[in-house]
């Protein structure tokens, strides 16, 4: 399998905004619409669109339209990979790095 580190490197960097952590844990509360997410902040509407498109180009949040509005949820398979992906990074686990070049060095 192999751990991606480029691409959690991204999504890491996404999450690393204050703002963008309280939208996912806004939204891990199940769908909200743009409006109710944006009473929870003392910013305009483009600057949660700016935080939204972020988190959707990473694959961390899905939208979808409803008329006028913007319906926003977490992306649950990205979200678990994402946490997959840390626990191997911090477990010793046989995709660790270190034993892939133990085993090639004791052959």
């Amino acid at each position: 399998m192999g751990l991606k580190y480029d691409d959690n490197a991204k999504i890491i960097k996404a999450l690393s905004d204050g703002n963008r952590l309280k939208i996912m844990d806004i939204l891990s509360c199940g769908e909200k619409c743009a409006c109710d997410i944006l009473e929870h902040f003392e910013f305009t509407q483009p600057t949660l669109s700016h935080h939204m498109k972020v988190l959707m180009e990473c694959g961390l949040v899905k939208s979808r339209k409803d008329g006028l509005w913007s319906y926003y949820s977490l992306n649950n398979s990205n979200c678990n990979k994402l946490i997959l992906f840390l626990m191997n990074l911090i477990t010793d686990t046989d995709e660790c790095i270190c034993k892939d070049k133990y085993k090639s060095e004791c052959k």
